[in-house]
């Protein structure tokens, strides 16, 4: 399937760029979420007339997520949870957990946007995660997490 992107897509392309990817993918994620169009020569010829329009957008959500970015990098977030006597928590520390105690500190994120590629935190210390706030933004953040 040949599709426009509309938006950068991490690890596909940038906007304008035509790509080839598998049907499921652009029928089921990339056209429903408006990030491409299928490539027809009147989608083509009503991007080029719009091409100026996505790009600003595109830079103002870049520049959102670049001082969202600026404000994350002030932060030291503190998360008590249940551990025994060695320091194995009772259960884990999960994204949802993590965008939650970010967003109480004052800036807002999504689970979505937290990223833990080592999976979830199972003993207190502290740790780097990364927010991924844009496809070009990505934020570390100090965590510690202590016992209750």
């Amino acid at each position: 399937m040949n599709v426009i992107l509309l938006e950068k897509v991490g690890k596909l392309g940038d906007i304008g760029d035509q790509v080839n990817v598998k049907a499921g993918f652009g029928r089921n994620y990339l056209i429903p979420f408006g990030k491409a169009v299928p490539a027809t020569e009147a989608n083509i010829a009503e991007f080029e007339a719009r091409r100026e329009e996505l790009e600003k957008v595109a830079a103002e959500k870049k520049g959102i997520a670049s001082e969202r970015a600026a404000r994350l990098a002030e932060l030291s977030i503190t998360i008590p949870a249940n551990a025994g006597d060695e320091g194995k928590l009772f259960g884990s520390i999960g994204t949802r957990d993590i965008a939650e105690a970010i967003s109480n500190a004052g800036v807002e994120v999504s689970k979505s946007e937290v990223r833990m590629p080592d999976g979830v935190i199972r003993e207190t210390g502290e740790y780097t995660i990364d927010i991924q706030l844009h496809t070009d933004v990505t934020q570390p953040v100090a965590i510690a997490v202590i016992p209750e």
